[in-house]
């Protein structure tokens, strides 16, 4: 017999919301299992039941914007720290990309609920992805997330010479952080001072610990790609919407 699991979590895990979601629209009476309405918060069900959601969570959903952003150094990806701003402060009608394609309109709504999916230091720039869809969050950061991330990294070698091929291929596979092994990942020079990294993780701080273990300095880190998406001519401190043809 299998074990009864939280609705919300069902819900999440079949990539129908986000489990904040789920607890929203059981709330409004907008889910049924194998037909009933389940309006009970905390309510449970089995794998094999049936869920079904009303058409008015759907529209809902399909409401709910996801916005692309260069971060310039000096902005936090989250919520304000030590004096910093946020980089959604920076979503506003006069930063938005003159050649942003979307036909999506500018409304302060958006702004409600505007969660950064992954992180970018305070010192990085580049490709940060804001959103209102908790399937796109849970896509970018869930624990089962296998989308690649890109990113070009300015590096110094601080010891003579050049860096062993031995230490590029730790990079790739063999470094430790935090107690546990970090995943494969594709290091490779662009040119003599700069390295393409791509992750499929994203721990705190990871590629300039990473740097630091091989006798790198990190001089400048921009994220380039999320999965399909890419930066592009995007300039910093400007924002487009993702479009609805664009999928990471």
């Amino acid at each position: 017999m299998t074990e009864p699991v939280r609705l919300s979590k069902r819900m999440s895990e079949l990539g129908l919301s986000s489990r904040r979601e789920a607890d929203e629209w059981i709330a409004r009476g907008w889910v049924r299992v194998d037909g009933q309405v389940v309006s009970e918060l905390g309510s449970k069900v089995l794998p094999g039941q049936k869920i079904t959601v009303e058409r008015q969570a759907a529209a809902e959903q399909s409401k709910r914007v996801t916005v692309l952003i260069n971060k310039p150094v000096g902005f936090v990806s989250g919520q304000a720290e030590d004096g910093y701003k946020p980089a959604v402060t920076l979503i506003k009608p006069e930063n938005r990309w003159p050649e942003d394609p979307s036909d999506e309109q500018f409304h302060p709504t958006q702004l409600r609920s505007l969660v950064p999916a992954g992180r970018l230091d305070i010192d990085s720039v580049g490709l940060l992805v804001l959103t209102q869809d908790g399937r796109i969050a849970k896509q970018l950061i869930g624990e089962t997330t296998s989308i690649e991330k890109e990113y070009l990294v300015r590096v110094q070698y601080t010891k003579p010479g050049k860096l062993p091929d031995a230490d590029l291929k730790k990079l790739c596979f063999g470094l430790w952080m935090d107690g546990k092994p970090l995943l494969p990942a594709k290091v490779r020079w662009q040119n003599d001072d700069q390295l393409s990294f791509t992750l499929k993780e994203g721990r705190k701080r990871q590629i300039r610990r990473m740097c630091d273990m091989v006798g790198l300095k990190v001089v400048g880190l921009k994220r380039v790609r999320i999965g399909k998406v890419k930066l592009g001519d995007l300039p910093v401190g400007q924002w487009r919407y993702l479009r609805a043809d664009e999928q990471f």
